[in-house]
């Protein structure tokens, strides 16, 4: 067995909470650098792009992390870091948290095992959740990771975070910080059901057939797949809510409206701006987040014990 061993007692829902906020922090320090390039590959090719974007070509995952260490600083894949972590606390949380709780709110009862329907819906009532709580600061986080700045003569639109936030609502409206939810909430259900279902499914099978026991490497080949499937599916709509969320007001009349002029523009190739990031990140988030939760959980669990023990 690797790991802590699975509790005799299953994880309340306040611990399955608590750890996937704290799984997901650890896992957004890790690979914060892959997100940040994605976006910049991402925005790559808009028409409206600033003068500095233009003179400067990202080309690959490490090549665009080397570019931006090279001409922003050593610290620039690391911009917006803190909106991101404040993203994961309420994000991860609630989608991750909370799934296996609303999948047996779901689950018909007296039900042995919940159908790939009700992990489907599981996942995107989650998801959508979590966004409704989250979307400022994924809107602050993206803004942060897509503005570069060269140099010390380089005027900064936001001087930090709590700034950003502000900045955003004066200038935009409070509507501003929940710009692209639309497409956010679309992109984050499917990412949500290829994680969750997907890590879930591949897991339960796993075990069910006696090909690994609930350890590391049935977690570590759980998460890869379930990174690889999110991925997929999800990047089209990933890469027009960074557009959208990131653009100054005017530019697009509404998510449809930057769909069909990336499509018109750029061809349908343009969905996948990113995805050598976008695999690199999500595959290597999901892999940190869930072994890191699934031990976080036995963990927390036996120190409630302890805690409850007379002894």
């Amino acid at each position: 067995m690797v790991g802590l061993k699975p509790s005799e007692v299953p994880p309340t829902t306040a611990v399955k909470f608590l750890g996937a906020g704290t799984a997901a922090c650890f896992a957004d320090l890790l690979t914060f650098p892959l997100d940040t390039a994605k976006v910049r590959l991402q925005i790559q090719g808009e028409n409206q792009a600033t003068q500095a974007a233009r003179r400067i070509q990202y080309r690959g995952v490490l090549g665009t992390i080397l570019t931006m260490v090279r001409t922003e600083g050593p610290r620039s894949p690391y911009n917006g870091l803190v909106a991101g972590l404040q993203r994961q606390m309420s994000f991860a949380s609630i989608r991750i948290g909370l799934y296996d709780s609303v999948k047996q709110f779901y689950t018909p009862k007296g039900s042995d095992h919940s159908s790939i329907t009700t992990r489907i819906l599981a996942g995107c009532t989650t998801g959508a959740m979590a966004v409704s709580c989250a979307q400022p600061t994924d809107v602050v986080k993206v803004r942060f990771q897509a503005s570069i700045h060269l140099g010390a003569g380089s005027n900064r639109k936001y001087s930090g975070t709590m700034d950003a936030y502000r900045t955003i609502a004066r200038e935009e409206g409070v509507r501003g910080l929940w710009k692209g939810t639309l497409p956010n909430i679309t992109r984050n259900a499917i990412v949500n059901c290829a994680e969750m279902v997907t890590y879930d499914i591949i897991k339960e099978k796993l075990l069910d057939y006696h090909l690994l026991t609930d350890n590391f490497p049935c977690h570590f080949i759980s998460a890869f797949g379930a990174g690889f499937c999110a991925t997929v599916v999800a990047s089209p709509v990933d890469v027009v809510k960074t557009r959208y969320m990131n653009s100054p007001p005017g530019q697009y009349c509404s998510p449809l409206d930057c769909m069909l002029k990336m499509v018109t523009q750029e061809g349908p190739t343009a969905f996948y701006k990113g995805f050598t990031p976008s695999f690199l990140r999500l595959g290597t988030w999901n892999v940190v987040m869930f072994v890191t939760y699934e031990q976080l959980k036995r963990a927390l669990m036996k120190v409630q014990m302890l805690r409850e023990s007379p002894f």
